[in-house]
């Protein structure tokens, strides 16, 4: 009897976990993908290019808040989690909605979803959105392309816009970043990686993707999405921790998941938090995974740009996610701009349209804009939001160059971030023990 599915996810690791579960099997029924934290990707189709033979309609796509009807209409049997960054008591909700709904609750495991390659796979995880991991990333592929290593950096799904566009994704330079419609969050990813001469692969069919970053890549390096686990087995993991938020490696989904079966945890901006902070992360990491190698280490922040900030009103621009369902209350540009010494004007009083509503759905969030531009009447708000604040300067962190997006009537000066290790094993001895492994 063929049983009903919903999956439920945030336009990445759903589309992933339905194309190498259900996508070519007759047991099921995927009648709906249901997703959550990222606006703006609803009311759209899984198209039937990317869906299968038992899909020729392709499959629609809904907001959360449409799950109870769509599971009374078709009656379905079992729901799928498919999307990463929840607390226990997130998790514990959906949970219990699921059950109140009188469907079975499923949740697919690493075994399940992880496609094995021919190439050794470095992967690169966290605990929560915000971590650093992507600064991890960077300085992992720096080393190995000292090596004289060609690195292929896979990026975790971001489907937003056009999905049949995107199936498989890849950039050599800057000048690729044109050939698609990318949204701010996509180009943050990116553009990095790009600009220390790494070729970046994304999209949405990872079997495909795959294949072609084995082809541009003597290594894989897996640069994972919020704190989900890498959809490529790993030879290696590094899991980021964040010294500033503590407690999150033992109470987060699939955070956990991710210290438990991590080779190497580094415990970012130690130089920022408590003594006593670091030490209850140590002890709670050291209690799930005895073997891992732990790594403390400083996220290090400089401004770059002409423009002087020390004493200017700056207005500050973070990183979308990690402000938003992240959890916290600013990153990056609000510590650059103290380090500066220049004073951070609130925004939240000059916000207009998408931006006033995340405010007030994330009423955490401190004085600093979430760049936010997953479409264009997003980018438009983001426009106006910061052209009417009154500030000097904008002080940007997020990764990708917003100057290029929006028209600004005030200069842009940018965040960069290195990481700086302060005790345990360096970057170069990480990339050792992966290397040894990948010769064994």
């Amino acid at each position: 009897m063929t049983r009903k599915v919903i999956i439920l996810g945030a336009g990445g690791r759903d589309f992933h976990n339905f194309n190498v579960i259900f996508r070519n099997s007759s047991k099921y029924k995927v009648v709906a993908f249901v997703v959550t934290q990222i606006p703006g990707i609803e009311y759209r189709r899984y198209p039937p290019s990317l869906a299968g033979v038992f899909y020729p309609e392709g499959i629609p796509i809904y907001p959360l808040s449409e799950l109870p009807s769509l599971v009374t209409r078709h009656g379905v049997d079992e729901v799928v989690l498919s999307f990463s960054d929840l607390t226990y008591d997130e998790l514990g909700e959906i949970l219990s909605l699921v059950l109140s709904l009188g469907c079975d609750f499923r949740i697919l495991g690493p075994r399940s979803t992880m496609l094995e390659s021919v190439k050794p796979v470095l992967a690169v995880t966290a605990v929560k959105t915000g971590a650093g991991k992507s600064t991890i990333s960077r300085a992992l592929v720096l080393e190995l392309m000292k090596r004289g290593l060609r690195v292929a950096v896979v990026r975790h799904p971001m489907a937003y816009g056009d999905i049949e566009k995107k199936s498989v994704m890849t950039f050599s330079s800057t000048e690729d970043l044109n050939r698609y419609e990318l949204t701010i969050e996509e180009r943050e990813e990116i553009e990095p990686h790009l600009k220390i001469g790494a070729v970046v692969l994304l999209g949405v069919d990872y079997g495909k993707v795959l294949l072609e970053a084995e082809r541009m890549g003597d290594v894989i390096l897996w640069d994972g999405g919020n704190n989900d686990w890498p959809f490529f087995r790993p030879t290696y993991m590094v899991v980021a921790v964040d010294a500033m938020r503590p407690g999150l490696e033992v109470s987060t989904f699939p955070g956990e998941v991710n210290v438990r079966i991590a080779d190497a945890v580094i415990i970012t901006k130690v130089g920022l938090a408590h003594r006593e902070d670091v030490e209850r992360i140590v002890k709670n990491i050291r209690a799930i995974n005895s073997r891992a190698h732990i790594v403390k280490a400083d996220m290090e922040v400089e401004v770059v740009g002409e423009e002087p900030i020390s004493g200017k009103r700056v207005v500050v621009v973070e990183d979308f996610p990690t402000v938003t369902h992240g959890g916290a209350p600013y990153g990056a540009g609000y510590v650059a701009a103290k380090k500066y010494n220049a004073i951070v004007v609130d925004p939240r009083p000059y916000a207009v349209g998408f931006l006033k509503r995340i405010y007030e759905e994330y009423p955490h969030i401190g004085p600093v804009v979430p760049s936010a531009g997953y479409t264009r009447d997003q980018l438009n708000d983001l426009e106006k939001t910061l052209n009417s604040v009154n500030a000097d300067v904008i002080i940007n962190a997020s990764p990708s160059s917003i100057a290029q997006s929006l028209k600004l009537n005030k200069p842009v000066v940018n965040v960069v971030w290195s990481l700086k290790v302060v005790e345990g094993p360096t970057v170069p001895e990480l990339v050792d023990e992966f290397l040894a492994r990948v010769k064994r």
